[in-house]
């Protein structure tokens, strides 16, 4: 399985604080299955400054420290990237990690704020779609916004992006309100792919397996495949 969005990388955001956790979270993670990662630390402004140089530079020690360790794991780098004005600049100055491309439109792994759908996110939606930047939204079901009210969605959804669900939201693990909302949004067809958007071992580690059976229960061992296999490979194989 391919997983396009977690936080293992080393001391770099509020996922594995040092080496040593990061190496035991990826020893999950092929435990579970998965055998590439992307790596998508949060870029947000005033929180999280990671910058694309940094991303990439560390997210290939850590590469080399897998395979030091003997750990089957195949690493990328990206980012989850809060949404705010300063996409744009960040998107013309070439310092937007991208998962990788689809259809010939760079794939972004696009954060909402958890609480809301903030004002305008339609808006930079659409203005992505316009410089060849394809918006995948992350963890849509957790937002609480989306929780109140799943039709609060549908503006973005006007607009060419993808959906990126949590998959143990999923199999239940972030309650059962978002299962709902994923399982709703599995039957009407709108994720694009499912992600452990994993920070620790405690409560939230690297696992795909819980929500792929589910999938593969409820929808099919087809559609199960493609969330964790197929689409992502199509958007992120390149990058390994």
């Amino acid at each position: 399985m391919i997983d396009l969005h977690c936080h293992l990388l080393p001391g770099i955001d509020d996922g594995s604080p040092d080496l040593a956790t990061s190496l035991e979270l990826a020893r999950f993670a092929v435990a579970d299955g998965i055998t590439h990662a992307v790596c998508t630390p949060h870029v947000h402004a005033g929180r999280w400054e990671n910058q694309k140089p940094a991303i990439e530079a560390l997210c290939s020690e850590f590469q080399d420290a897998l395979d030091q360790a003997s750990i089957s794991l195949k690493v990328a780098p990206a980012a989850e990237v809060r949404i705010g004005a300063e996409i744009m600049d960040l998107l013309f100055t070439d310092q937007l990690p991208f998962l990788g491309e689809l259809d010939g439109k760079r794939v972004l792994l696009l954060e909402l704020p958890h609480g809301q759908i903030p004002v305008g996110a339609d808006n930079l939606v659409r203005w992505l779609n316009s410089q060849g930047v394809w918006p995948l939204i992350a963890h849509p079901e957790r937002n609480k916004d989306v929780i109140r009210d799943p039709a609060r969605l549908d503006a973005i959804l006007q607009h060419d992006c993808g959906l990126q669900v949590t998959a143990d939201s999923v199999a239940g693990g972030f309650g059962p309100m978002a299962q709902q909302r994923a399982i709703e949004l599995l039957e009407q067809g709108l994720v694009t792919l499912i992600a452990s958007d994993a920070h620790n071992l405690e409560h939230r580690p690297p696992r795909l397996s819980a929500g792929y059976k589910v999938i593969k229960q409820v929808f099919g061992e087809q559609q199960a495949d493609d969330l964790v296999m197929n689409m992502p490979w199509s958007i992120a194989g390149a990058r390994f």
